[in-house]
């Protein structure tokens, strides 16, 4: 593995700084957020038209730079730098992938474009608290998480052959402003269901909502990262690829790999959120004066803040790694191909989550009085530390899966792999090994 990045990879960590630095400050985020589209417009559009921030990873056939899972984690370790409220994680990370490796290519041609321009934003809808589920970061998708056939959730349904959605989801991320809502549905009734993923168009050509759809913004305790409860009744929607006849293993190992993905992408982001607050706290702690020098002069603020950097290089480490590895350029010991690790996006979200709350909150102790007030900056890391783990995690869970996905407790017994057959660097982090 080369651990260095290249000349294009550093540039755009350059210029995407260089831009949110100038346009996405604390007192920026908070006006943003208070917005009824819950992110800055206008920036959007300049991050899109001039950076091709949402198409960064789509293919260049279809409007995108035709970059990898490590360019758009860099990408995603910046905009949590700046806390930045935008579609991107819905948009760039988890549907328009899902909408390129299922869409028919006519799908794929009408949606990806546009995504890519910045021109329509996307999301991926799940039910409440199913996020991660969904994505086989907390155990395995193959289960009834969509609906299963009973009451709840979101079930699909052919009528004169056309697709029906019913039902409704929450923690959406960025749902009540999105363009197009892949929805993932059950279908089949309780003995024969399935999983399928199905788009919607949220409005019409002239602009309306789609009738059967109401959606509304909910209150979050992290305003940077809005989301809204989705309401289908009765709702037209287009199903992703072919009709998989009974058969829903593409549609769930598609979103595992999307999973993947989201998973380092969203871990980089937890530590360019964590990075900035320990900077922020830092350069606090070298002007507060307390007994007449410099409270980070102290022994015990030294360690506290050792400690932490410590803890957020770690996490960096471990997120590039995921990015790495999502991208399938993992060998195999002994092989020529590639092979992804499997749980290392997991194991990084778990660090990076961990990372970005113990710094957090470090961030509110050293302010002291001042870092105790809510409208201080440092509790804008705070929020978001509290609610992506309570969005993604918990980070047992994120831990266990990981070991289970690299078959820690497989057939080497209870204490890991055998000697014959190592569970590689992914299970022995999620033991501390």
């Amino acid at each position: 593995m080369d651990a260095a990045f290249t000349e294009e990879q550093d540039e755009i960590r350059r210029t995407l700084r260089a831009l949110l630095d100038k346009r996405c400050g604390p007192d920026e985020v908070r006006a943003a957020v208070r917005t009824p589209a819950g992110h800055d417009q206008a920036l959007w559009r300049q991050l899109a038209g001039q950076l091709g921030l949402p198409g960064l990873a789509l293919p260049a056939a279809y409007g995108g730079a035709g970059c990898g899972p490590t360019e758009l984690a860099l990408a995603c370790e910046e905009t949590g730098r700046a806390l930045l409220p935008a579609p991107l994680i819905g948009t760039a990370v988890l549907a328009a992938p899902l909408i390129l490796a299922l869409g028919r290519e006519e799908q794929c041609a009408a949606l990806l474009p546009p995504l890519a321009a910045g021109e329509l934003t996307a999301t991926l809808v799940v039910p409440d608290g199913q996020l991660a589920t969904a994505l086989a970061l907390t155990g395995p998708n193959d289960g009834d998480w969509a609906g299963g056939g009973r009451a709840g959730g979101i079930q699909a349904r052919q009528v004169d052959g056309a697709w029906r959605l019913y039902g409704e989801a929450g923690q959406v991320l960025d749902g009540h402003t999105a363009d197009v809502l892949v929805v993932a549905a059950h279908t089949g009734g309780f003995a024969r269901s399935r999983t399928l993923l199905l788009a919607v168009r949220a409005t019409g050509p002239d602009g309306t909502e789609t009738p059967g759809l109401l959606r509304t913004r909910q209150t979050a305790m992290d305003e940077t990262r809005p989301q809204a409860r989705i309401e289908l009744r009765d709702v037209a929607a287009e199903l992703l690829g072919p009709d998989p006849a009974g058969d829903d293993g593409a549609v769930t190992a598609t979103l595992a790999a999307t999973g993947a993905t989201a998973a380092a992408c969203l871990a980089a982001e937890a530590v360019g959120a964590a990075d900035a607050a320990l900077s922020r706290t830092v350069g606090y702690v070298k002007e507060r004066t307390q007994f007449g020098r410099p409270i980070g002069s102290f022994q015990a603020v030294q360690h506290r803040l050792a400690d932490l950097y410590v803890a957020v290089q770690a996490a960096r480490s471990a997120a590039y790694y995921a990015a790495w590895a999502a991208g399938g350029a993992h060998p195999e010991p002994g092989a020529g191909g590639a092979h992804p690790e499997p749980g290392a996006g997991g194991l990084a979200l778990a660090q990076s989550l961990e990372a970005l709350r113990a710094v957090a909150a470090e961030a509110v102790q050293l302010h002291g009085g001042l870092g105790f007030t809510w409208e201080h900056t440092a509790h804008l890391y705070f929020k978001r530390a509290a609610c992506d783990e309570l969005l993604l995690g918990p980070v047992h869970r994120l831990r266990a899966r990981a070991a289970e996905q690299a078959g820690l407790f497989g057939a080497g017994g209870p204490d890991g792999a055998g000697a014959d057959d190592p569970a590689g660097p992914v299970a022995r982090a999620a033991v501390g090994a």
